[in-house]
């Protein structure tokens, strides 16, 4: 479904005693629309995650991208420079698994509370420490599809600490889709493929698409990792996850 119109606004997302800023696409025409949780890169809720956000409204979702980074760097937002990198990678450091999931606990929560959003499971989309930070999310009870892109450290590492993400696989009670690029220099193939048999062993519904040649970000028009063919296709594949909400 493609609605022509969508509205856009800074929203509060309450989480316990704190307020986390997210940014929130929607149809504009009357309706009851599948909710999505749009999960940010090391880079905040920046013009990319808006324009994904974006794009799930004008195809019928309303998408909320809360701040990941609430509670140390509030209003946090950068490009891709090696200094924006850096940066971003020093607040994901002080994020944990434990805070991520509550804050988006509350997302999916504020989404519960709006009139056009379908009761029901919701999906989720994440990039980069987001596609991370998605899998962590496709554990969560109200998340039924997932979608995560080049999600870095699955395999090795949990935010804050404890057994790798990848050991919560049989968590997750959803369909997940996973894309990854073949030449991704943080992502070793050989990750992927314990990500894919994780998922197999665990049985949830899932697929997993690797793109050879793509790399790091290859769906982020704003990095030059990007490929429009790969994103294309990915794209295709989050519709019709999508599509089961």
């Amino acid at each position: 479904m493609i609605t022509p119109s969508i509205t856009t606004t800074s929203v509060t997302v309450t989480q316990g005693d704190l307020a986390i800023e997210a940014y929130l696409a929607q149809p504009s025409e009357p309706g009851c629309y599948p909710g999505i949780l749009v999960i940010q890169e090391i880079f905040g809720v920046n013009s990319h995650i808006r324009s994904v956000a974006d794009r799930l409204a004008h195809l019928g979702y309303v998408a909320l991208a809360p701040a990941l980074y609430q509670r140390t760097a509030p209003g946090f937002e950068v490009g891709y420079t090696a200094e924006d990198t850096a940066l971003g990678r020093r607040y994901k450091d002080l994020t944990t698994a434990a805070e991520l999931l509550g804050d988006l606990q509350g997302a999916i929560d504020y989404l519960k509370t709006l009139a056009n959003v379908k009761t029901g499971g919701f999906g989720a989309i994440g990039f980069c420490f987001g596609g991370h930070v998605a899998y962590l999310a496709a554990t969560l009870p109200d998340i039924t599809a997932t979608a995560v892109f080049y999600g870095a450290g699955i395999a090795t590492f949990c935010p804050g600490g404890g057994p790798p993400t990848l050991s919560r696989t049989g968590e997750i009670g959803g369909t997940v889709y996973a894309f990854f690029g073949t030449e991704d220099p943080l992502i070793a193939n050989d990750q992927v493929d314990q990500v894919e048999q994780a998922l197999t062993a665990a049985n949830p519904a899932h697929r997993v698409f690797r793109y050879p040649g793509a790399g790091h970000g290859f769906c982020c028009d704003q990095r030059a990792d990007y490929r429009p063919e790969a994103c294309g296709d990915a794209w295709d594949q989050v519709q019709h996850l999508f599509d089961t909400l």
